[in-house]
């Protein structure tokens, strides 16, 4: 049920090894099964941020019942770890948003998460 959608101006050389290490660095940090995971990446030059073409990032995360004000913090520092050992961008060089959609509002297997996990 995360969704991991980073669009970054960093040509990454091996962009599949890479998705998978996101992934499983994902499940990891959120503590969810990687076999809800799904990661995105898109590789976009004309990425600006602060003005300038430099190393940037702008991840969003979609996760169910895991976000909220306490732990986002410690996503983002380990999020934001990962972007600079990986592909050389700054904490300063980017943005993360945290959506908790709702059970209701995520689809899965032709139905929501309210109802394959009940509502909350």
């Amino acid at each position: 049920m995360p969704t991991l959608n980073l669009v970054t101006n960093v040509k990454i050389a091996d962009a599949k090894a890479f998705a998978l290490e996101f992934s499983k660095f994902g499940a990891e940090t959120l503590a969810k099964p990687e076999a809800y995971i799904t990661v995105f990446i898109t590789y976009n030059e004309t990425l600006t941020f602060a003005g300038t073409f430099d190393p940037a990032i702008s991840l969003r995360i979609d996760s169910l019942d895991n976000i909220n004000r306490e732990v986002n913090e410690k996503y983002s520092k380990a999020f934001f770890d990962f972007f600079q050992e990986k592909l050389g961008v700054p904490s300063n060089r980017g943005y993360i948003a945290f959506i908790d959609p709702g059970r209701a509002n995520m689809g899965h297997q032709g139905t929501t998460f309210a109802t394959i996990f009940g509502k909350e």
